[in-house]
């Protein structure tokens, strides 16, 4: 079997890390984690293509990256649920940029209800997005990275373990895109594609701290953001995540200092899953 994949192993630190002349296409990347992985990609020298069902959000983040970075950086409005919005904006991302070579399948949502107070139409739209999403995005970077590139998914603790009552269809969902992320290596890996997991723990975003709030709003739980951060406080590296811890683990799989992995996820969960 022929593969697209190099041996670099006499390829300098500085230059394994490089993403010069890469094109990034990072999902749900208008705010917290999708932004700051958008932002470590653009400091390595990738191009970037933010892109989230919020686009004129997208688009403000993509000219913040773009001035502070000096790259091409753009905002596109996509529904990762939505196979046409997903193809659509990746044909514009690889018709700006000239091609994709690395694609992050980051959009997600996490809400919070009971298995016996879940209704048909919460489910599906939890595994819309979360697994749906994942392989409507995957699907579509694989067709636009005719030299090779890597995908990178990003999961969640959940998809090792259980967590909190009341996320029985976010862990099922993540679980479900961890086995995908196997499965699609093998496929793509004679085209030269690598595909990685990366499962962060919780860590502050706007987007896990409205969920969290919701929560609380129903009575499932404390009332203040301040418990809320204090009960994943006591992890082994004694404080909370940033999004830009795992932005680097991301970092770390789009570039060639990882060339010799695919279809594995690495925990970036400062110990939870011990």
């Amino acid at each position: 079997m022929s593969t697209a994949f190099a041996d670099a192993s006499l390829t300098p630190v500085r230059d394994l890390l490089s993403l010069t002349g890469r094109k990034a296409v990072i999902t749900g990347a208008a705010q917290g984690l999708g932004k700051a992985i958008a932002l470590r990609l653009a400091e390595a020298g990738a191009d970037v293509v933010l892109a989230d069902i919020d686009g004129e959000r997208a688009l403000e983040a993509a000219a913040e990256i773009a001035a502070r970075f000096q790259v091409r950086s753009l905002g596109v409005d996509m529904d990762v649920a939505a196979s046409a919005s997903v193809r659509t904006a990746a044909s514009v991302a690889a018709a700006e940029l000239g091609g994709i070579d690395i694609w992050v399948n980051n959009a997600g949502i996490f809400p919070s209800r009971p298995v016996l107070e879940t209704q048909d139409e919460e489910w599906e739209k939890v595994f819309a997005v979360n697994t749906r999403g994942v392989f409507n995005g995957s699907r579509e970077a694989a067709r636009h990275m005719a030299g090779g590139g890597v995908i990178i998914n990003i999961i969640s603790t959940a998809g090792f373990e259980g967590t909190a009552p009341g996320l029985a269809s976010y862990v099922g969902s993540k679980h479900a895109v961890r086995g995908m992320t196997k499965q699609m290596a093998l496929e793509f890996a004679p085209l030269g594609i690598r595909v990685l997991g990366v499962a962060p723990t919780f860590v502050p975003t706007e987007g896990t701290m409205a969920a969290a709030a919701a929560v609380h709003a129903g009575g499932a739980g404390p009332t203040s953001d301040s418990r809320t951060t204090a009960v994943m406080a006591g992890s082994l590296m004694g404080r909370l995540g940033t999004p830009d811890d795992i932005a680097r683990v991301v970092l770390f799989c789009a570039s060639d200092l990882s060339t010799i992995m695919t279809g594995s996820t690495l925990l970036a969960d400062a110990g939870q899953t011990i």
